[in-house]
């Protein structure tokens, strides 16, 4: 009889294992006593009554899925609110409203690098990016991490049609790619420039309207900027926002719009009412910076290997993946939920500790959560001398 045809799953598996990189899952419950510096709710608004009563009244009113794709049945006022909305907040003529980030970014890439493109992109992007990339019918160039020059030196081999692909703030380090000069090196060549703001929008810019914003990009006709609903908006999807013709391309191009059932209204809710609030507060967007600098400085201070951060992710160096894993359970069974990143999650293959800053951290929090950190690290994991 002839062995399973998934039989080699399990050298897979024993590879894994065998390098300490299983991965598990672990349901949470709906309320827990662990300090979270795992997710990405920057501005902690997932549980704000604000955001909870928007996701309940739309799926009271619209009801619990939006019954079909965008171009059927997908498209409830709710979600041309938001669009609005969301395009004035961050500078840009138009916006469109995806089911997911990752599916914002495949839309943007695939549909904006046709064949014959010339797609540049950044070594250390998404997943999702690299994903788009992969699918785009143009060709990819990767160019060395937040590298001008090395954009600059690959358009300039270009002949046709270019786009230049970047994350605004990258989510293993949490540093920020140079915009304003991949935008110049890009304009150079006449390129354009997909921006992914996931981790800059609510945290970076005026109030939180975006690093494409800080960077004086918002409603360039060369640029498009992709964003997540799920993080600093604390609720779920993903947009794309640039000029009306390019959104208008999109609708009639974009798979991952056309052949994709639309956001739930639910979703939808929670991002409009998490919108509107920011706009009421925008001081959420500077104390989440504030408090991943504490988180820095405190850590540096023990002697830990922190990276600066330019927003609201601090990454903290490991030793390896198994210690990597020990640090984060130890800190969890001290009450500390931080993330745990590991090759091949990780472009250069060093393990980290992720931590994510939340705005509504309080100072005794930022103290608790560096002395967790601190005091479960493994001895190689300090700098010498320190």
């Amino acid at each position: 009889m002839a062995g399973s045809p998934f039989g080699w799953i399990d050298e897979q598996e024993r590879v894994r294992r065998s390098a300490g990189l299983v991965r598990t899952l672990r349901p949470r419950p709906a309320s827990s006593p662990l300090l979270d510096l795992a997710s990405n709710d920057y501005l902690g608004l997932t549980r704000h009554p604000e955001i909870t009563a928007g996701a309940a009244d739309a799926a009271l009113r619209w009801g619990g899925g939006a019954t079909g794709s965008r171009l059927v049945t997908g498209t409830t006022q709710l979600h041309a609110e938001l669009e609005r909305e969301l395009a004035a907040f961050c500078g840009f003529e138009a916006a469109l409203v995806l089911s997911s980030g990752y599916a914002a970014n495949l839309a943007a890439v695939t549909a904006l690098a046709p064949h014959g493109s010339l797609i540049v992109s950044d070594a250390s992007n998404h997943a999702s990016l690299i994903d788009g990339c992969r699918l785009a019918r143009g060709a990819t160039q990767v160019v060395p991490h937040a590298d001008p020059e090395a954009v600059r030196k690959a358009l300039d081999a270009q002949q046709g049609q270019a786009v230049v692909v970047s994350d605004s703030v990258f989510s293993v380090d949490g540093d920020a790619a140079p915009l304003a000069e991949l935008a110049g090196a890009a304009r150079e060549f006449g390129a354009g420039l997909i921006i992914d703001d996931a981790h800059g929008l609510g945290v970076l810019g005026d109030g939180g309207r975006g690093a494409p914003q800080a960077a004086g990009l918002s409603g360039a006709d060369d640029t498009v900027v992709t964003v997540t609903l799920s993080k600093s908006f604390g609720s779920q999807g993903g947009a794309v926002l640039g000029p009306a013709r390019v959104i208008d391309h999109l609708v009639n191009t974009a798979r991952t719009f056309i052949f994709d059932t639309g956001l739930a209204p639910a979703a939808a809710g929670a991002a409009l009412a998490a919108l509107r609030l920011l706009r009421r507060e925008p001081e959420r967007a500077a104390r989440a910076r504030a408090v991943a600098a504490a988180l820095h400085d405190l850590l540096t201070a023990e002697g830990l290997q922190a990276v600066r951060p330019d927003a609201a992710v601090v990454s903290v160096r490991a030793p390896s993946p198994d210690e990597a894993v020990r640090w984060a359970a130890d800190c969890r069974e001290a009450g500390l939920a931080v993330g745990c990143f590991r090759p091949p999650s990780v472009p250069d293959g060093i393990s980290r500790l992720r931590l994510t800053a939340r705005a509504d951290l309080s100072d005794d929090q930022i103290a608790q959560a560096v002395r967790v950190i601190s005091r479960n690290a493994p001895d190689s994991a300090f700098i010498t001398g320190s």
